[in-house]
């Protein structure tokens, strides 16, 4: 190979969502913006995606760029609850891969809690995209830009201004509350013990109703305040 030559690389591009026409989708919107040759790996379920990263991983291949819907059915056997945990995965697996998420959840401890665990270099709210601002956002991504439609930035400015100073963990125990798990299960989907978590709860009552109130009135809190 002479210098004018360039080493050809297999680039690996995996998309996750339930929906099998939104992946059909995506890819095809791929194909026509990205014009180097690539491989696409695609799983509607977080087993299919866990399967396909640890695939991966055990054959030495990268993945360039990945795309997870939030929601997605879980791999209970694996602890994998959503495309949140797949990205995680992803992180641990493929460092340099850029992740972008897509959700339908846009609230501000969602959003929060997304950027703090992952740090995606794309996070889009389900209602913002359309095939233009695919096309966009995976061209910025490529170039080495960050992309967060506005919908996602006017929910991550909510938890600014209220001054709130929490990690994905402590985010995860108020939605998790707010869903109706007892304290005594949050164990199951965090990776915390139940001694530190229920310490970590205390201070998330401290912060919104200033005193150890109810977990009902935590939430009606939290409501209030735009946070969920």
């Amino acid at each position: 190979m002479n210098n004018s030559e360039t080493e050809h690389f297999e680039e690996n591009i995996l998309i996750v969502d339930d929906h099998p026409l939104t992946v059909a989708v995506h890819k095809a919107i791929l194909s026509d913006t990205l014009n180097s040759e690539i491989i696409y790996h695609t799983a509607t379920t977080a087993k299919q995606a866990f399967y396909l990263l640890t695939d991966l991983a055990a054959n030495g291949k990268e993945i360039c760029l990945a795309f997870f819907d939030l929601n997605l059915p879980p791999y209970i056997e694996k602890n994998i609850h959503s495309g949140e945990d797949l990205a995680i995965l992803t992180r641990k697996l493929f460092p340099q891969c850029k992740i972008v998420m897509i959700s339908t959840h846009t609230e501000p401890l969602w959003v929060n809690r997304i950027l703090k665990a992952i740090n995606p270099e794309g996070f889009v709210a389900k209602s913002d995209i359309d095939a233009s601002l695919f096309a966009e956002i995976c061209t910025k991504i490529q170039s080495g830009f960050f992309y967060y439609s506005d919908t996602v930035k006017k929910s991550n400015k909510v938890i600014i201004q209220q001054n709130i100073n929490w990690d994905e963990h402590d985010t995860k125990i108020l939605q998790l509350i707010a869903e109706g798990v007892k304290t005594a299960h949050l164990t199951k989907w965090i990776p915390l013990s139940l001694s530190t978590i229920e310490k970590r709860k205390f201070n998330i009552k401290r912060q919104l109703i200033f005193e150890s109130g109810s977990d009902r009135e935590l939430i009606e809190k939290a409501k209030s305040m735009g946070l969920l």
